[in-house]
């Protein structure tokens, strides 16, 4: 058996397999998101072949005469290549006999009329057929027609068999910028989306927010079929007013997808890729800054004001984020964007020292909370976008103390005080606490001058010990340990 290496064009070898169906009497055509990213004139990422005329046996016996095939998908009836994006299928009747996007009854038939299989694809512009070999177009549905008007149009009414599409519309109206047929968003409406498991939504989202070249038509569908009632934290969002001088745009809702829109156009330029973690952190963080927003609202002598939105914010983020993702860190790393996405702007207003800047970095990523804050600041249309001066100033701060990526570390550490002698107790934490709190003032920067400002508190007395005695050691004398 030969394996399909990882070096091997894509292009090439789904000729190579066309060739060797149609020599064993059936024939391929590429079908689905390839077909139609190539008719936009955007490259191919996968390549769905769907085959006509042979059965599963004789498919599968041919494929693996050059290739290794995974397991996985084939209780869908797709075979997928090893280290190549091509799944190979027959086309097949789905009966929907569970709940669930899982839920349906598989009969692959290789002599169905490819009309008939067209109808239980979602969406028109994914049931274009393509013939490798040839290169003839079927369009059975007429998608192309869509696709010229830029239009997202269900396939057939079975489209309501699979709740996740729903999802998959609004990212697909993200990522290319395109409309959905009125038909299509009523029929939306009837769906519930409740019963799709975390991960399913986990990676929609993701395709929303990493690949949506405009993220706003994504969820301005969602709120218009109603699917907003899935992610309960974000309806409140719609209608909540803000103070026309500062955000002339609109409501929270408005100023949200417009924060989005700008994160989406300055991906690239913030060096990110298209499921890079730090973009997901940072892309989830701008739709959440604000949930604290509708809760803390009030009009104070005819003018808007959120007082304390940020920290109110954690709970509705905590409680969306867990609709989503299992992924503590990326939760973790979100919430201590919302929790301080207003620092950037009072720091500078402030001008601290460095002491606050390196306490901030202890609680955030400056790096990644820069951006939010630049995104946020950016989402006020028609407010001019400035270069956000209050992140360019923080971050030259942060990296000229180290503290833009990475979050400081203690220096001085509980050994080094049973190196002093000291015996473990409830006293170390107020002495390692200090110690760390001078650290972040400047007082000192490496061992020699941590242990010099231990030694400087462990004589003043200011600190009472458990220890029999006060040891006191000379700067930079205390031994290294690699623990």
């Amino acid at each position: 058996m030969l394996l399909a290496m990882p070096q091997c064009d894509p292009e090439t070898t789904v000729r190579e397999l066309a060739r060797a169906i149609a020599a064993r009497g059936g024939r391929a055509w590429l079908v689905g998101g390839g077909v139609r990213d190539a008719l936009l004139g955007r490259a191919r990422k996968d390549f769905d072949l769907e085959v006509y005329g042979l059965t599963p046996a004789v498919l599968e016996e041919t494929l693996r005469r050059e290739h290794a095939i995974h397991d996985v998908g084939r209780s869908f009836g797709v075979l997928k290549l090893a280290n190549l994006p091509i799944d190979v299928a027959l086309p097949r009747r789905e009966t929907k006999v569970a709940r669930g996007h899982k839920g349906f009854a598989i009969d692959a038939d290789p002599f169905l009329d490819l009309a008939t299989a067209a109808l239980r694809r979602d969406l028109t512009v994914n049931a274009i057929y393509e013939d490798p070999l040839t290169g003839e177009i079927n369009d059975p549905l007429d998608g192309r027609r869509d696709l010229a008007a830029r239009l997202l149009r269900h396939a057939s009414p079975r489209f309501v068999e699979d709740p996740l599409r729903v999802l998959r519309v609004a990212q697909l109206a993200a990522r290319f910028r395109f409309d959905v047929a009125p038909e299509t968003v009523a029929l939306s409406r009837t769906i519930d989306l409740a019963e799709l498991p975390r991960e399913r939504l986990e990676d929609e989202w993701k395709k929303l927010l990493l690949l949506g070249e405009q993220p706003s038509l994504g969820l301005a569908f969602l709120r218009e079929c109603g699917a907003l009632r899935t992610f309960p934290e974000l309806v409140p969002l719609v209608g909540c007013p803000q103070h026309p001088l500062w955000h002339p745009e609109g409501d929270v809702w408005v100023h949200t997808l417009h924060a989005l829109d700008h994160f989406a156009g300055a991906r690239a330029g913030d060096g990110g890729a298209a499921f890079n973690a730090n973009d997901w952190i940072v892309g989830l963080a701008v739709l959440c800054h604000d949930l604290g927003k509708p809760g803390t609202t009030v009009n104070d002598n005819g003018v808007w004001r959120s007082p304390g939105h940020s920290e109110a914010g954690e709970a509705p983020t905590r409680a969306f984020l867990a609709r989503i993702t299992a992924q503590t860190d990326v939760v973790e790393s979100v919430v201590a964007l919302v929790l301080h996405h207003l620092k950037p702007q009072e720091l500078w207003k402030a001008q601290p020292g460095d002491g606050a800047i390196r306490r901030l970095a202890t609680k955030v990523n400056l790096r990644l909370l820069i951006r939010v804050a630049r995104h946020d600041d950016a989402g006020r249309p028609p407010r001019p976008i400035d270069d956000f001066p209050a992140g360019r100033w923080l971050v030259e701060r942060a990296e000229a103390l180290a503290a833009a990526d990475t979050a400081p570390t203690p220096i001085v550490l509980g050994r080094h005080l049973i190196e002093l002698g000291q015996k473990p107790g409830r006293t170390f934490k107020p002495l390692l606490d200090r110690c760390f709190e001078a650290q972040l003032d400047g007082a000192f920067s490496d061992l020699a001058g941590g242990i010099a400002h231990l030694n400087a508190l462990l004589a003043s007395g200011s600190v009472r010990t458990d220890a029999d005695r006060t040891g006191v050691i000379e700067p930079g004398s205390a031994p290294h340990s690699s623990s």
